[in-house]
Formats: C-alpha cells, sequence, structure tokens
C-alpha cells in the first residue's frame, strides 16, 4: 500500500532483457536508506519488488502483463522514475491510498499556466474515467493529485510548484504516456452496489443503467433508484 506522496525521483540505471520480461536497475538515495530485498517499492505508481540492493541501486523484475500495463517496459536508461516505499504502519497518509495495481495508461494532452499552477491534461480509458469525480483523488505515474474537471476522454490536474519540482511531471511531453489508478474507493463502492443493483433491475435495465453512467455511479442515479 502506497499514498501517491513521492519520496524522491530516481533514475533508470540500466534494462536487462529476461524472457520476454525485464529487470529495471533503479538509482535512488533516501529510499534506499531501509530498502531490503522482498521490500514493496513504487515505480511510477507500479508495485515492484526490490530482488537485489546495492550503495546507489536496487533491481526488480517487470514481468509481460507489467509491461502491458504501464509504461514501465517504454523506460530508458537514464530517464527519471518516481519512487515511493510502501506505507509504514502509523505514518501520516498525505495523499490517498494507491495499491499500486495500475488501471490503465494515459497520455498528456496539453498544458497552460494557471497563476503559480500548470494545468495539465490527460487522456485516460473508460476504465478509468469512470471513477473519476471532480475534487477526488487519482494516481499518475504514482504521484497522487487531486481532479479539478473531467470529460468522456480526459481529466485535469493543476500542480503546484513542488509537485513539478519534485516528481518526473516536470519532464512529461505532449504525448508521453503515464501510469493512472483510480482511487480504489470508488471500486470497491461499485463493487459492492452491483449486487443490489442485480436484485432490484433486470439484466437489460442494469445494461442500460450503465451506458447511461460511463462514469460510474452517481449520486443523481443512486437516488433515482432509490438507494439514497
Amino acid at each position: 500500500m502506497f499514498t501517491g506522496i513521492v519520496e524522491e525521483l530516481g533514475e533508470v540505471l540500466g534494462r536487462q532483457h529476461a524472457k520476454g520480461s525485464i529487470v529495471l536497475v533503479i538509482k535512488g538515495r533516501k529510499i534506499l536508506d531501509d530498502l531490503k530485498i522482498g521490500d514493496s517499492i513504487a515505480v511510477n505508481g507500479v508495485c515492484l519488488t526490490a530482488t537485489k540492493v546495492t550503495g546507489e541501486a536496487f533491481y526488480a523484475d517487470v514481468m509481460p502483463e507489467t509491461m502491458r500495463r504501464s509504461n514501465l517496459g517504454n523506460l530508458k536508461v537514464g530517464e527519471k522514475v518516481n519512487l515511493e516505499r510502501a506505507l509504514a504502519a502509523g505514518g501520516r497518509l498525505g495523499g490517498h491510498f494507491v495499491s499500486g495495481h495500475i488501471d490503465g495508461t494515459g497520455s498528456l494532452l496539453w498544458e497552460e499556466k494557471e497563476g503559480n499552477a500548470l494545468v495539465k491534461c490527460f487522456s485516460a480509458p473508460p476504465e478509468v474515467l469512470r471513477y473519476v469525480v471532480v475534487k477526488g483523488s487519482i494516481a499518475v505515474d504514482g504521484i497522487s493529485l487531486t481532479v479539478v474537471d473531467f470529460d468522456d476522454n480526459s481529466f485535469k490536474v493543476s500542480l503546484i510548484p513542488h509537485t513539478l519540482e519534485q516528481t518526473s511531471l516536470f519532464y512529461r511531453k505532449r504525448g508521453d504516456r503515464v501510469n493512472l489508478e483510480a482511487d480504489m474507493l470508488g471500486k470497491y463502492l461499485e463493487k459492492l452496489l452491483i449486487p443490489l443493483f442485480r436484485e432490484n433491475l433486470s439484466l437489460p435495465q442494469l445494461e442500460r443503467a450503465r451506458e447511461k453512467t460511463p462514469q460510474g455511479l452517481t449520486m443523481s442515479f443512486l437516488a433515482e433508484k432509490g438507494f439514497v
């Protein structure tokens, strides 16, 4: 479990290919203080396991499924990556609960200055957007961010200078692929409520309801069906 609060920017020192997968060698400093073999660490929001730890770097296996679902397979030597160690019991939850299991990927569409902030707009697939709400949380490359707006194909976030300075979003250019993880609370809520809908709606009605709510369940929809 992670929080989406990036501890430091690491650097890819090497990529070793092995039977359709890769081994990443990632340089770090702060995260190496107490990192041990077998520990979980989020790399661009993807939960990986440290298989070897040296004085300046750690090694992690990236299996084919992870390469398909994230941007880790596209990483190049010298590229900056966001690093976060797993949340310690009793630690402060500064962001939101992040599992490190990517829901999909998007890409940077555009960005514009707004005062001292930088607004970035990312494309996202339907399976991510269905859980996106204004003022809700989303993890972009492992960074806990707040959604300021969204539509059927994309969402916007507003970044303060500190976030840009401390994360890889400073280096992201238009078209760059990013890892996306929706807030898990929305996914669990949907999982719990769907059986209730099935008890009160026929399958065709349920499918029509899902089509009418591509962004996920809404309070108005719940009220209309008598659940709130």
